[in-house]
């Protein structure tokens, strides 16, 4: 794709959000299952619900652009993802896995917060309004997701430092 303008780079960034959040979730059940801590699976499993929920935002932000929504593989995600699983199949007390997924999960959120802020950013010098509202809104849920898991990993990176 030609990216001549910031229009096309916006669409080829949307593109690849929504293919970040498609991965996403086909990923957080493994994470789901792997967890031992019932608040954090219970915040997983909030925020797969969210997750299924930004997908429908991107699909609708698409409108704005006049173009077809369509993803485009996420590289960073598939990465991120990747480096997740290897993570998880590793032996480890629960935890010390808990604090893990929590690391693992961070490192997705904090690279979803700087996507949105690049297309929130995008979205309002082009003009589109909708993908703006849209956006914000996935951005604004990341956020939280990323602060609940800081609130968990207090705790949890607590019990770890007792195991062994």
């Amino acid at each position: 794709m030609s990216m001549k303008t910031l229009a096309d780079a916006f669409y080829d960034e949307l593109r690849d959000a929504l293919s970040a959040e498609k991965q996403l979730v086909k990923a957080l059940p493994k994470m789901i299952k792997k967890a031992s801590c019932e608040k954090l699976t219970a915040a997983l499993e909030e925020h797969l619900s969210e997750t299924e929920k930004q997908v429908e935002r991107v699909e609708q932000a698409f409108d704005d652009t006049g173009k077809k929504a369509r993803a485009k593989t996420c590289e960073a995600m598939k990465g991120l993802i990747t480096e997740a699983e290897s993570m998880l199949k590793e032996e480890a007390e629960p935890a010390v896995k808990d604090a893990v997924i929590i690391a693992c999960a961070q490192k997705v959120e904090h690279y979803e917060i700087a996507t949105y802020g690049t297309l929130c950013t995008w979205a309002e010098a082009l003009g589109y309004d909708k993908a703006l509202k849209l956006l914000k809104q996935n951005i604004d849920e990341e956020e939280g997701a990323d602060k609940k898991l800081s609130q968990l990993a207090q705790a949890i990176n607590k019990d770890a430092l007792v195991v062994g």
